[in-house]
């Protein structure tokens, strides 16, 4: 009888090409990997991979298994979605990923919502990649927290075989350090101006310096003695000891430094959108139809929090 973790070691060793990420995704050795689709190979008699000194890779028969491996899967999780569904009491764990900022905003409206299904346990993993989709596709997590800046809704394109549930509209705010003169409210936020501050910004390629890059276009972009620096917990804690301004997404405001004054921009400002990403099947779970109604809660408080401050706020922003 096939063993079902083989089969989702296959499937992942199909997703990642390698040995080695596929021991790094699982959690594994690659020596442990190895042993597991070694074994997989004598349960069904044929060879899955084709190994060389450069590397392994599938075999027709397994590129085959891996398609059966998808399908077996799928079954097994609407199985078992099915059974949870008949308890009718939230049971087992979910597991939700997220990238830093929604998790730090998250997670403490999270916990206490949670904690009254005693059944139940959360993981909440944070991811600095944009990897959240993949995961839940590769059913590594149940839940994604993913954002998105295109303001094209994600459930429409290529991964429309998920469930995307919008969450919060997270719109570029700029962060200046206490004191400074944009920290005024009644100083007008002009771009042409701003462009003779010392910026410090996400470095290229990154996702949270696509809204500056946007913000700054129209004005031919960012000086060119742009400071760059990795994390926006970076990023903001330099703002707040005066070396610079930066263009963050209004949901870094939780749990941000003291010493810093927050300036809503203009309605044109750029705007991600946040979305909890799910395999439809999960949804029969009650476990998981909680968790959803919990991040649907805490985003309504959160987003609520973010648009109350008016033209300027000071941080730290928390509490929410």
């Amino acid at each position: 009888m096939l063993d079902l973790r083989r089969l989702h070691i296959l499937r992942e060793f199909s997703a990642r090409g390698t040995i080695a990420a596929t021991a790094t995704a699982l959690g594994y050795t690659p020596s442990a990997v190895s042993q597991q689709l070694a074994t997989l190979e004598r349960e069904t008699g044929v060879a899955l991979l084709d190994r060389s000194p450069r590397g392994a890779e599938l075999t027709d028969a397994g590129r085959l298994l891996v398609t059966q491996a998808e399908e077996i899967l799928a079954l097994v999780e609407a199985t078992e979605a099915v059974l949870a569904e008949q308890a009718d009491v939230a049971i087992g764990v979910v597991t939700v990923t997220a990238f830093p900022t929604a998790a730090v905003a998250f997670a403490p409206l999270l916990a206490p919502a949670l904690r009254a299904h005693e059944n139940m346990q959360l993981v909440l993993r944070q991811t600095t990649q944009s990897t959240g989709t993949q995961k839940v596709r590769s059913r590594e997590v149940d839940v994604a927290l993913v954002d998105d800046w295109t303001g094209q809704h994600p459930g429409r394109g290529p991964e429309s075989g998920l469930r995307h549930v919008h969450l919060l509209r997270d719109p570029l705010v700029l962060a200046v350090p206490e004191g400074h003169r944009l920290a005024d409210p009644d100083v007008p936020l002009e771009l042409e101006r701003l462009l003779g501050e010392s910026w410090i910004v996400a470095p290229e390629g990154e996702r949270s310096r696509y809204g500056t890059d946007r913000l700054l276009a129209e004005v031919g972009g960012l000086p060119g003695a742009a400071w760059e620096f990795e994390g926006l917990g970076t990023v903001l804690s330099l703002v707040s000891r005066g070396v610079g301004i930066a263009a963050v997404p209004a949901l870094a405001m939780v749990g941000a430094p003291a010493g810093l004054v927050y300036r809503h921009l203009s309605d044109s400002a750029p705007v991600r959108h946040v979305y909890a990403v799910l395999r439809p099947a999960t949804l029969r779970r009650p476990a998981v139809q909680v968790t959803l109604a919990a991040l649907r809660d805490a985003a309504a408080e959160v987003g609520e929090h973010l648009s109350g401050g008016g033209s300027a706020v000071r941080g730290p922003v928390g509490g929410v």
